[in-house]
């Protein structure tokens, strides 16, 4: 639905191009980005929500539907970066949210909810006996990197190239490196204002390579505290590990007395028991988020007791871990909630929507000669400016193509749909056949304009 008929043109943006007719249905949005100039650098506070020309401002959500401040309705393939699997306003988690919050929303004290969530997630993931909740899978990942150190006594931690952990200082190496990436294991961290230690701290291993890693491990067992996994890398493309890679992993990190960390922060939703039921493959320390909180913010980690007794208050050499918002009252009942609603059954259906997406997606590509692959698992899927099939963040990257990505995000905007802007989806469960269906005719529609533009 465009309710939008003005048609402002910019400096440079050729008529009747992809990015003009975006700017053509945006108007207020473009209004509302040169007002947050003012007074947020760049117009923006968080990083992954900014696409150039500017943003689309959200004005409401609902079920699998979005609607902006110009009238505009999107099929939400983003899901706020896969945390929201129930959708927008989900009318069990608005009554339970609107209960807690007549309540109070947090009381600088324990409450049941905490407890009834955190036995929730013990009894689903059998690799976790406790855990400990945070504000975000940032700081889970934080404290889990915490916790491996102080377990083994030892200080670095490998992570894969391309693998995003949040933006935790010690995560923030290698996600993006580029085309002249440094030789493994040596990273490069990713931005300003990183202190260059951090490339001595944090190693660098390939995504799928076995042998690579296995052999990185055993050269620095000494010193290695952890190694830290997400058995999808999400950012990076919805990469599916190989069941070798992962299981390899758990072998050759027992044997070098190594942690092994999975990040489940994104891939939680692949199976009741997360992605680690799905491979068979049970870590040492796992790090939530995302789809545990009901929509509001949260993080969590957790392993067994011999790990996590280093939380334990009531020892004289605890780590100290608190924070103000942890375990708070609103977020616990909506996560409690959330976890009780998403079924075995559920999981599977939108599973299977997320094949029928892939599948479909990559079947346009092809049929239209535009060479792309899709990749994912589950109700998580990414569409990549390459035909060669990917398995890590080399093979992933598009290098002059990555211009490719932007315009295929701002034409499905154009035609209803939003994704990630580096081409990621993912399925929610108010999302049924018919929403696929209309997000694929989309699709078709985009890959012609592309090619028009001689993408």
């Amino acid at each position: 639905m465009t309710m939008t008929a003005v048609n402002p043109t910019a400096a440079g943006v050729a008529p009747g191009s992809i990015e003009e007719r975006y700017r053509a249905r945006t108007v207020r949005s473009r209004a509302l980005h040169e007002r947050a100039l003012r007074v947020l650098p760049g117009g923006s506070t968080r990083a992954g929500t900014f696409y150039p020309p500017y943003p689309a401002y959200m004005q409401r959500g609902a079920g699998c539907r979005l609607f902006d401040v110009d009238g505009n309705e999107y099929v939400d393939c983003l899901n706020n970066y896969a945390s929201l699997i129930h959708g927008h306003a989900h009318p069990r988690l608005v009554a339970v949210l609107a209960d807690q919050a007549a309540r109070g929303t947090a009381h600088g004290s324990p409450v049941e909810a905490e407890v009834a969530l955190a036995e929730a997630l013990t009894q689903r993931v059998a690799s976790v006996d406790q855990v400990r909740f945070t504000n975000s899978g940032t700081e889970a990942v934080m404290c889990a990197l915490r916790a491996a150190r102080a377990y083994t006594g030892r200080s670095k931690v490998l992570k894969m190239e391309g693998a995003y952990h949040g933006s935790y200082d010690a995560a923030e190496v290698s996600v993006d490196p580029r085309e002249d990436a440094p030789v493994w294991p040596a990273g490069r961290p990713d931005g300003a204002g990183l202190s260059p230690g951090l490339t001595g701290e944090v190693l660098i291993g390939p995504f799928n390579n076995l042998a690579t890693v296995a052999a990185l491990i055993d050269q620095h067992r000494g010193e290695l505290a952890a190694v830290i996994v997400e058995p999808v890398m999400v950012a990076a493309g919805a990469i599916p590990a190989t069941e070798e890679f992962l299981q390899g992993l758990r072998t050759v990190t027992r044997d070098a007395d190594v942690l092994l960390i999975f990040d489940e922060v994104a891939t939680f939703r692949l199976a009741r028991g997360g992605a680690q039921e799905r491979y068979g493959v049970r870590p040492d320390l796992t790090t939530f988020g995302k789809i545990i909180g009901g929509g509001l913010p949260i993080g969590a980690f957790g392993g067994s007791p011999d790990i996590m007794q280093a939380f334990d208050i009531r020892r004289p050499d605890a780590v100290f871990l608190s924070g103000t918002f942890n375990g708070n009252a609103a977020t616990m009942v909506t996560g409690r909630a959330a976890l009780d609603l998403l079924t075995a059954d559920e999981i599977a259906r939108i599973n299977g929507l997320g094949d029928r997406l892939r599948t479909g997606l990559q079947s346009a590509a092809d049929d239209a000669g535009f060479p792309a692959c899709v990749t994912g698992v589950g109700s998580l899927c990414h569409v990549h400016m390459t035909p060669a099939a990917v398995h890590d963040y080399r093979s992933a990257a598009p290098g002059p193509r990555r211009n490719v990505s932007a315009l295929m995000h701002l034409d499905l905007l154009n035609h209803g749909v939003f994704a990630a802007a580096r081409g990621t989806f993912s399925i929610s469960t108010p999302m049924q056949a018919r929403d696929i269906e209309e997000v694929l005719g989309a699709f078709r529609e985009v890959v012609r304009d592309l090619t028009r533009e001689g993408a």
